[in-house]
């Protein structure tokens, strides 16, 4: 059984930072990309952030410059460092993996439980 985890949501002000962790667990292979989306109530979830196995990286325009993805392989995690927060990233913040595990190996996508990000203005 495979879980991915966040955490470091909450509530900040406009301008300020947060960094949202997510950790892959279970009988893991490989983790592939990972990647952070978000979603505004009543939207469909969009891409925020991804990063490959190797590093590479990829953001939504609205959040490059801000925002930076990173992770930690030996440790299954990634990272997103979001700086000079604004009104309108507040969003449920989710991490998404794609992970090699179980007997037999599959490769399939997980998701997380979600994370709440809120920043006043």
């Amino acid at each position: 059984q495979v879980q991915l985890v966040e955490s470091g949501g909450g509530l900040v002000q406009a301008g300020g930072s947060l960094r949202l962790s997510c950790t892959a667990s279970g009988n893991i292979f490989v983790v592939n990309a990972m990647r952070w989306y978000r979603q505004y109530p009543g939207k469909q979830r969009e891409s925020v952030a991804s990063i490959t196995h190797g590093g590479e990286t990829n953001y939504a325009n609205s959040v490059k410059g801000r925002f930076t993805i990173s992770r930690d392989n030996a440790k299954n995690a990634i990272y997103l460092q979001m700086n000079s927060l604004k009104p309108e990233d507040t969003a449920m913040y989710y991490c998404n993996a794609d992970i090699y595990a179980g007997e037999p190996l599959r490769d399939s996508s997980y998701w997380g439980q979600g994370t709440q990000v809120t920043v006043s203005s």
